[in-house]
């Protein structure tokens, strides 16, 4: 009989087949799309295409999954770190907005 391993890491973040849940979505969308582009033509070459597509698509998702680094477009935190106030004095908004006191 087969033994199955009770899946543990469920606090780090639920997976199916390597990837997580909205990229397993998207790798199901693509591979229904590609079922649905097979369906209605039937060329030999039009089906290798998806094939080579789904297959490309899911290595590129496992290597993404595995390095998310490459997810984040910006730093996280800030080149200066100052304790400076962020509100300016009233004298400096009158001459900001040239308000004249009367």
């Amino acid at each position: 009989m087969e033994k199955f391993e009770v899946y543990r890491n469920m606090r780090k973040q639920a997976e199916i087949m390597g990837l997580t849940i909205s990229l397993f979505a998207l790798m199901m969308t693509s591979i229904i799309g590609s079922f649905m582009i097979i369906i209605f033509s039937f060329g030999f070459i039009v089906i290798l295409t998806a094939l080579i597509f789904n297959i490309v698509l899911y290595i590129a998702l496992i290597y993404l999954t595995n390095n998310p680094s490459h997810f984040y477009l910006r730093k996280v935190f800030p080149k200066n770190i100052s304790n400076k106030k962020a509100c300016i004095s009233n004298s400096q908004k009158a001459a900001f907005f040239n308000i004249q006191k009367r």
